[in-house]
This record gives C-alpha cells, sequence and structure tokens, in this order.
C-alpha cells in the first residue's frame, strides 16, 4: 500500500489497535468463549509501553488508519551472548492483505533489530497458514525445528 508507513505503537494507538489484536486472535480460534481474558489484553498493551518489559509493539498505518501490528520480545539465549528477538504476532486487516504490509512489518523488525545490535529474528506459524508462509519463505529461512508444548 503507497503510503503506508511503520511506526512503534503509540498509547493513542489502543482503539484501532484492538481491533486488529481481535482479529488476530481470531485468525488463531481465540474468540468467542475461548477468548483471551480482557485482563491479558490490557496487560499486553500496557507492557509495549513499559520501558523495563522486553516486549515492543509496531504499527502499519495508512491514511490516518492502523491496518497492520506486530508484536516483537527481546529475550535472552544460552547460545549466543547477543539477545535474540522473537517476532511473536504479526497481523493485516483484510483489506491491506497482498499490499505489502506483511512484508513491512517484519522488515521494521529487522530494522528494530539491527538497530538493538540483535544478529537476528525468528518467529513460528501455523502450519496451515500456507497464505503467510508464502511470504515468509520469501524473508527468512525455515529452521527446521517442530514446536512441541505442554500446557501445565
Amino acid at each position: 500500500m503507497t503510503g503506508t508507513i511503520v511506526r512503534e505503537a503509540r498509547p493513542g494507538d489502543h482503539d484501532q489497535w484492538l481491533p486488529l489484536w481481535d482479529g488476530y486472535n481470531a485468525f488463531y480460534g481465540r474468540a468467542g468463549e475461548t477468548a483471551l481474558a480482557p485482563e491479558i489484553t490490557a496487560t499486553t498493551w500496557a507492557r509495549f509501553f513499559d520501558p523495563y518489559e522486553p516486549m515492543r509493539a509496531f504499527v502499519a498505518e495508512h491514511e490516518g488508519r492502523l491496518v497492520g501490528l506486530v508484536h516483537c520480545l527481546l529475550h535472552r539465549s544460552t547460545t549466543s551472548i547477543a539477545p535474540s528477538l522473537y517476532l511473536q504476532d504479526l497481523f493485516t486487516s483484510a483489506k491491506a492483505r497482498g499490499q505489502g504490509v506483511g512484508r513491512a512489518l517484519i522488515e521494521a523488525i529487522y530494522d528494530h533489530a539491527r538497530g538493538a545490535g540483535i544478529p537476528g529474528v525468528y518467529w513460528l506459524t501455523h502450519e496451515t497458514n500456507a497464505t503467510a508462509m508464502r511470504l515468509y519463505d520469501r524473508l527468512a529461512e525455515k529452521s527446521g525445528f517442530i514446536v512441541y508444548r505442554q500446557m501445565i
């Protein structure tokens, strides 16, 4: 989308960020009875603006409206002295899809990592997310790792 800018989220973005966040969660089956509790969303939003939290949010803005979001988490690793950057959430509005917004959001995370001296970025996606994987395959390499988890 020509004229789209990617920038760090600001506290005043909440009302436009929330529908994107809700759309992202709905995509992954977290809607209706399985929706995130409101306090999780409120805490997540607050963390983005807490300088002591390792989480950050960026948004894509087009003609004064937010059309995409990306969230990342800085963390330490046992295999590197430099920290790692995990791209946790990426979502664009339906009308922004296929317009380069997802690529711009990922590239903004790459720029953020470079500016912080972080040598790499990684993320996960669901194996059924074929549309997103077509983009990801152009912007990064598959690590070959499989994720296991156990909810406790």
